[in-house]
């Protein structure tokens, strides 16, 4: 596996990476074999770094990754969690200094683990920025401090956010998500202020929330129904020249130098296996096109998340 640089942290992270929110059981019941085998794998495959969230599943998948990685030498993984988020309404979040604090202390003892290498805000969008700025990083630099974590991140859906907490603040890592995938590759625009501030950058969801697979995007999914019927009409063609969407998804994202990382959220095993196998393959350049072609009309066309104020 493929090891890159995380901005300035001197991190090594695997181009492919674990996202541990569906050992919360949000997207259906998992059993802690099932996780530990996706764990085993992972790391076996030489995937390394892990993420997770007190969201997902509302602690649960902290509490699952936990007992998963009970035995797993320190040292074999990267792990990032997040603060801020809690559930699924706007009253569920919290960006106070105390609440981050607690947060943290919180996720070590469900984690296992004595520091979280990084520590991010999580949907900043969702928040005051000014908050975010002068309040709940300055509290996660504490935490830092206090050697419960190692590096300090900001996560979101708009990139507006990631500008102007940038321009304002340091932070060490961001984490965009559905902004470099087959229908929408925005989050390019954003690579030289990183790259000159010398930040991590870490590229989750390149399915784009299960609209480039095969089964399609859940019924929940915010995308405009033009999004989701193009992203099932590049799947449909895959499927009619016996390829497979995810296979060229993945593909396309990890082939990014740019890009520290790629996150790829599941509990299952082989789901591991076949996307590191999809790394030893070369990408379809024909296929490629032919789906970019479909995909044209809704190019990096996205939706709304958070406050009015923090989207484009």
């Amino acid at each position: 596996m493929e090891v890159r640089s995380l901005g300035n942290t001197g991190l090594q992270v695997s181009a492919l990476s674990l996202g541990a929110s569906p050992f919360g059981g949000v997207f259906g019941e998992v059993s802690y074999q099932d996780c530990k085998r996706c764990l085993d794998s992972a790391l076996d495959l030489g995937i390394n770094f892990i993420d997770c969230s007190p969201y997902y599943g509302q602690t649960k998948a902290e509490a699952m990754l936990g007992r998963t990685l009970d035995r797993v030498a320190r040292d074999k993984y990267i792990l990032a969690t997040k603060v801020g988020r809690y559930g699924a309404e706007a009253t569920d979040f919290d960006f106070s200094a105390q609440r981050v604090t607690e947060s943290v202390d919180e996720s070590l003892s469900r984690l296992g683990v004595e520091y979280i290498d990084i520590i991010q805000c999580h949907d900043i969008e969702f928040g005051d920025l000014n908050q975010i700025v002068e309040e709940t990083l300055p509290a996660l630099r504490a935490v830092v401090a206090a050697g419960k974590a190692r590096f300090v991140g900001i996560t979101g859906l708009p990139l507006k956010v990631f500008r102007e907490v940038i321009a304002r603040t340091k932070v060490d890592t961001i984490l965009s998500y559905c902004h470099y995938s087959l229908n929408d590759t925005t989050l390019e625009n954003l690579l030289p202020v990183l790259e000159e501030r010398n930040t991590g950058i870490l590229n989750a969801s390149p399915f784009s929330m299960g609209l480039l697979t095969g089964r399609g995007a859940p019924d929940w999914h915010p995308a405009p129904e033009a999004i989701k019927a193009a992203c099932q009409k590049a799947a449909q063609h895959c499927r009619n020249k016996g390829a497979s969407i995810e296979k060229l998804a993945v593909q396309f994202a990890v082939a990014n130098p740019r890009l520290a990382t790629t996150l790829v959220g599941t509990s299952k095993a082989e789901d591991i296996v076949s996307n590191v196998n999809c790394l030893t393959a070369p990408i379809d350049e024909e296929l490629l096109s032919e789906v970019e072609a479909i995909l044209a009309p809704i190019k990096d066309q996205t939706w709304p998340s958070g406050r009015t104020e923090n989207n484009d």
